[in-house]
């Protein structure tokens, strides 16, 4: 079976995540996430937050899901957030035109081309409907966004924001005059966007509405060096510069001496993502430089930050060197002057941005920890972000066992644990093992006598005793990364 559909099975039957309103059949481009997924997800959000904003020093908001239609007029995205659209005209099926040509010639196709160029795209590689085989259809442009009316007489337009950067871009000059802070100053949130997707599929990796964490860098174009940046200096990127077809390892210096990267400050936010994710145990990635046809309509220069996946390269943040045309945008759509005082300069700030996918972040996370053996399947996730720490369990449901074990239990009450008594222990074990949890704790006859119990590692199984009293500030040394061996 691949690790996908594999992944997709351990997702429905362990509550991890699953279609929203199975009830009535499903919903197609939504899911919700049970009690392990909800705890996986924020361990997420957790770690980019502490990663970036109590460590990064940025400042974070929390913004409406819903804007005025003027915001999107303003920033572009009525008229170019489009995707390519054509329709057989036999069985008048509607499909991304982008990616069935990918499908076809397993070749990377901008989502920006014409409609004239992916019309003859699909003639050149003699593409026709893959449900019926009919003549397709010419190809269109279709505005993702989901528009709706405001107030009782709908006097008022309004849009679901297909991003969450919209917020951070608008409340920028209030932020940046109250937060008595001078460029650059990071500004980022988490949240939730909303985007009429064609053809949504592969689960978490294509939705109509997700969860983003972005960051959003403004700083002055006059002065783009900083002080951390002769910290990373050595520090190397996954880099696949435009026209390469080779990852290549390039440290932060010759990078931007190679004339890779434009600038001191994007280097080390690129540097700053990279070790985040590596935090996190991912491997087999790349920052794959966007072409002038790949790259969004308000993107300078745009790297993809990508996880090579069963399923072909993922992306998991967009990279975008924005210039100045958000708030240029929005300054000429407000009809208010954007431009802030940087020590002694007036600018109109620049804005780099990483715009991360969390649910497509947990999705990779999920392949890359999946384990097989003989015996068992587990996760081997990081004790931070694993949904569930520990496991408590009385090796028998009798003879004051389950009691003790809760005792145990109690006294751990500042971590996340769980209590379990139902089956074999082989058969509790393996049920942890499947959902990540990195430890189990069980009380036996032995711990009656001597007050000691074993716990037991997930991904060596090997067990070691420990005396109740020192319990707890073991499973934090545990919790913080130390070795089990070395307990």
């Amino acid at each position: 079976m691949p690790i996908y559909e594999k992944i997709i099975d351990l997702a429905l039957r362990r509550n991890i995540f699953f279609p929203s309103a199975e009830l009535y059949g499903g919903f197609s481009g939504y899911y919700d996430f049970g009690p392990i997924g909800a705890a996986l997800k924020q361990n997420i959000i957790s770690a980019w937050r502490d990663w970036f904003v109590r460590k990064g020093n940025a400042l974070e908001i929390d913004g409406a899901n819903t804007l005025p239609e003027a915001v999107f007029e303003a920033s572009g995205h009525l008229e170019n957030f489009v995707d390519p659209i054509v329709e057989c005209s036999k069985c008048k099926a509607i499909f991304r035109a982008d990616k069935l040509i990918e499908e076809k010639t397993q070749k990377t196709i901008p989502e920006n081309l014409s409609t004239k160029e992916f019309d003859e795209l699909i003639v050149k590689n003699k593409i026709s409907c893959p449900a019926c085989k009919g003549k397709l259809g010419e190809v269109r442009k279709f505005n993702m966004m989901f528009g709706f009316s405001v107030g009782p007489k709908g006097e008022e337009r309004a849009c679901l924001r297909p991003e969450t950067c919209q917020n951070i871009f608008i409340d920028f000059p209030r932020i940046y005059k109250t937060s008595r802070q001078n460029l650059p100053i990071a500004i980022g949130q988490i949240g939730r966007s909303f985007r009429n997707e064609i053809s949504p599929r592969q689960a978490l990796l294509r939705q109509r509405e997700f969860t983003q964490a972005e960051l959003e860098v403004f700083f002055n174009p006059n002065r783009t060096e900083t002080e951390e940046f002769e910290k990373l200096s050595n520090y190397k990127l996954a880099l696949q510069p435009l026209g390469s077809k080779k990852i290549s390892l390039i440290d932060l210096k010759s990078a931007l001496a190679k004339k890779l990267l434009p600038s001191q400050l994007i280097a080390v936010y690129l540097a700053k993502l990279q070790q985040f994710y590596e935090s996190l145990g991912i491997k087999n990635f790349r920052f794959r430089q966007l072409d002038e046809k790949e790259k969004a309509f308000y993107a300078l220069a745009a790297w993809d930050f990508e996880v090579e996946s069963e399923l072909g390269w993922i992306e998991l943040v967009a990279c975008n060197y924005r210039g100045d045309h958000d708030l240029n945008s929005h300054a000429k759509g407000s009809k208010q002057n954007l431009e802030v005082m940087d020590l002694d300069q007036k600018v109109l700030p620049h804005i780099f941005e990483l715009s991360m996918g969390i649910d497509r972040t947990l999705y990779i996370l999920l392949e890359q920890a999946y384990r097989e053996d003989k015996e068992r399947a587990y996760l081997a996730l990081k004790p931070n972000l694993a949904p569930i720490f520990v496991q408590v369990c009385p090796l028998v449901a009798k003879d004051g066992l389950p009691e003790l074990a809760k005792e145990v239990q109690s006294r751990i009450s500042c971590l996340s644990s769980t209590y379990d008594e139902g089956g074999s222990i082989g058969k509790r074990y393996r049920r942890a093992d499947e959902i990540g949890i990195p430890y189990v704790i069980t009380i036996d006859y032995q711990t009656k006598e001597d007050r000691t119990v074993t716990i037991r590692d997930r991904d060596t199984m090997t067990q070691k005793r420990i005396k109740i009293d020192d319990l707890q500030n073991v499973l934090y040394c545990l919790y913080s990364g130390t070795d089990f061996s070395k307990i």
